[in-house]
Formats: C-alpha cells, structure tokens, sequence
C-alpha cells in the first residue's frame, strides 16, 4: 500500500450563516492513487461547521501550499527516462496536447518541475509504473 502524502493551509473566509470570520482548513492528499482537496471550517460567532471533500484545489490555495511549504520538485532518471515516454505518461495525466507534452517533459527531464509535494508525488508514481525511474523532492 502506497504512503498518503498531504499538504494543507489554513485561511479565513466569510461564514455563509453569519457573515462573521471562518477559520478553514484545507488540505491536498494524494491518497488512493488520486488527488482530492478537502476543507474543514468552522465559524466561533454561530458554530456553523462544515466540510466540503473532493474537487481540485482552487489557485488560491494552491498558491498558499507553495508558498508556505516550497515548491516540490518532480525528477526523472535512467534509461527508461526517453522524452516519448515522460510525455505518454503527462498527456494523460494532465489532459495536454503533445506541443504541451513536449514542454512539460523538457521541464521534467532538466528537474525544473515544480507544484505542490502530492502532485508531484502523483506524478512520480504514475511514471514509475510506466517503467520510469522518478521521485518528488522538496529541495
């Protein structure tokens, strides 16, 4: 069974119930092979709670991940680390054209990739099932 790995941020919002300050928690895991984006909130004016699980982490947030915990990095190596099979592997995963496919793989293969720790861990894995040696690193 492969390791959960999570980031997550903390942040304010508006509460839909009272319009007072909400502390929210969100988290990015990659668990399952998939990569989900949780919240947790909860207003202290009224005690509205709530949690949304699933989706996409939106941009602000993922912004806050990197810049609160640094970006990772995606590597590649060995062999088995030709250009054409990076890019089968990220045209699928990331829903590219080929154009597309080739910049991110350039980018790959000179360790230049960046997001968050379970993205690229995501990332990581799918190539190493496609036979490519690959790790996620937070320099």
């Amino acid at each position: 069974m492969e390791q959960v790995v999570a980031e997550s941020v903390s942040y304010l919002a508006v509460c839909r119930n009272c319009s007072a300050q909400l502390e929210c928690w969100g988290t990015q895991t990659l668990v399952g092979g998939r990569l989900r984006w949780d919240v947790e909130s909860s207003c202290y004016a009224c005690a509205e709670a709530l949690a949304v699980c699933g989706g996409a982490v939106p941009a602000e947030r993922r912004a806050q991940m990197l810049a609160e915990n640094g970006p990772a990095r995606l590597h590649v190596s060995g062999p088995s680390a030709t250009g054409v099979a990076i890019m089968r592997v990220l045209r699928t995963e990331l829903g590219i054209d080929l154009n597309s496919a080739k910049a991110v793989a350039r980018r790959v293969v000179n360790g230049e990739y960046a997001g968050t720790l379970p993205e690229m861990e995501h990332l990581a894995r799918k190539l190493r099932k496609a036979g490519i040696t690959a790790a996620a690193t937070r320099e």
